[in-house]
């Protein structure tokens, strides 16, 4: 079956933010699916976008951001699956991700990103990403902080 892509302005359906959530807790051990849920629907009222890639009914890439400040936008969180890794949903995801802030007028585009995610860190530099800093989050891990101008 062909990957199908869509993007979701708003509040997700719950088909598909529980979807969405099954695939973030394969990829993201460690992080409670409520807390991720919480998080996202804080982010509802920040032009939260969700880029997602479906096999069928199933989320099996995503890619989520908002409005950071005026102008700027954050790229938040997303993965892929690790059984369709290496097709291009990840460059496919952010690609309609950045024309869709493109569209909407804005400048910048902010990620972050660890280390450990090298694949994400690569993309990011091979998409126009330079690193502009690093900070220590709460756990004391290492995080690359990488901005696009637009």
């Amino acid at each position: 079956m062909a990957i199908r892509y869509e993007l979701i302005e708003g509040e997700l359906p719950d088909s598909l933010e529980a979807s969405l959530l099954d695939l973030h807790e394969l990829v993201f051990s460690g992080q409670s699916r409520a807390d991720v849920q919480a998080e996202t629907h804080e982010q509802y009222s920040r032009n939260l976008l969700t880029c997602v890639a479906l096999d069928g009914e199933q989320v099996v890439g995503y890619k989520m951001g908002y409005l950071r400040k005026k102008g700027h936008f954050y790229s938040w969180l997303g993965c892929v699956n690790p059984n369709y890794r290496r097709q291009g949903i990840a460059e496919n995801l952010m690609r309609q991700q950045h024309d869709w802030c493109r569209q909407k007028a804005f400048q910048t585009i902010r990620t972050q990103t660890r280390n450990q995610w090298r694949d994400m860190l690569i993309l990011n530099l091979r998409h126009g990403f330079n690193i502009i800093g690093t900070l220590t989050n709460a756990d004391g891990v290492i995080v690359i902080v990488l901005e696009k101008p637009l």
